[in-house]
Formats: C-alpha cells, sequence, structure tokens
C-alpha cells in the first residue's frame, strides 16, 4: 500500500487520534516538566502510604520504582487477585492484577495521566477498606494520613489559578 501511494489500507481510528489530541492539549497546559513532577510526587504518596500499610513495594531497589505504578506485595495468606476483584465489585475502583510470576502475590496501584492527588488520596482510602475486607490489618487511614502529609507538603500551587 505505501509504494501505491496510500497511507494504509483500512480507515484510521479517528478516535484515537482525537484522543491523543485532548491529551497533548492537557499537557501543554499542564507543561510537560509539571506533568512529570505531578506524576513523580504522586508515585511517591503511593509508596509511604505502602508503607504505612505495612507492605512493601514488588519493586526492591529505590532505582527501580516507578512513577507511573505501584506493584504492592501482600502477605501470602492473601490472593491479591481477590482484592482487584472486590476492589472493582464493591468500590468500583480499577487496580491492576499481578502478571506471570508475580500473579496473586502483588495488585498494581496506577498513579499516571489525568489524576491529581486528591483523586489519589480516595485511591488510596479504597485500598484500605478493600485490605480490611481480604483481613488484612490495615490501620484506616493510616496510608491515606501518611500520602496526605506528604501531599500537603510538596503539592504546588496550580499554575493557571495563581
Amino acid at each position: 500500500f505505501y509504494k501505491l501511494g496510500t497511507y494504509w489500507p483500512y480507515t484510521p481510528s479517528i478516535q484515537l487520534l482525537y484522543g491523543l489530541r485532548a491529551m497533548l492539549d492537557l499537557v501543554f497546559e499542564e507543561g510537560l516538566h509539571n506533568v512529570i513532577a505531578r506524576h513523580n510526587r504522586l508515585a511517591k504518596a503511593t509508596r509511604l502510604a505502602v508503607a504505612a500499610w505495612g507492605l512493601k513495594n514488588c519493586a526492591q531497589k529505590e532505582e527501580w520504582y516507578s512513577d507511573t505504578v505501584t506493584s504492592v506485595l501482600v502477605p501470602p495468606y492473601i490472593d491479591s487477585n481477590e482484592i482487584v476483584s472486590r476492589a472493582w465489585k464493591r468500590y468500583n475502583l480499577s487496580l491492576g492484577l499481578g502478571l506471570n510470576k508475580v500473579a496473586g502475590k502483588v495488585f498494581r496501584i496506577g498513579h499516571i495521566g489525568n489524576l491529581n492527588e486528591l483523586q489519589l488520596l480516595g485511591c488510596l482510602a479504597g485500598v484500605e477498606m478493600i485490605l480490611k475486607d481480604v483481613g488484612y490489618p490495615v490501620q484506616l487511614g493510616s496510608g491515606v494520613a501518611a500520602a496526605s502529609a506528604f501531599l500537603q507538603e510538596n503539592m504546588p500551587m496550580i499554575p493557571s489559578r495563581i
């Protein structure tokens, strides 16, 4: 098709191009540097919450930590698939499954995209309730408090509102 001078042999997915345009508008409005800083801030807050729950990040070294997603190791007596399933069915919260070798051992909290600090805190509160539901002895509010304290100290003013 390229040799014939055409672009592709099917109708392009226009909705994906509209989605890309909308995403780029958001990035340009916030500024790429600010987007990267926000994702880093949300990731740090999530890791603080995980530590406050007494759980561990699947990434064993700090240089392996991600600013896009945190994989949380659960104790052997808990199936992480149950956490993800309950999150969706009871709390309308979307968490990621552990894949391959960590299936059933971890769940994933995403913190990338059009997500702000207060939305993340709502997610962390939901995770705390789910952990309690599946029998993990979490102190409700512990992770939210750790993340809130960090965010309150590190969250900048919204540039477009100054």
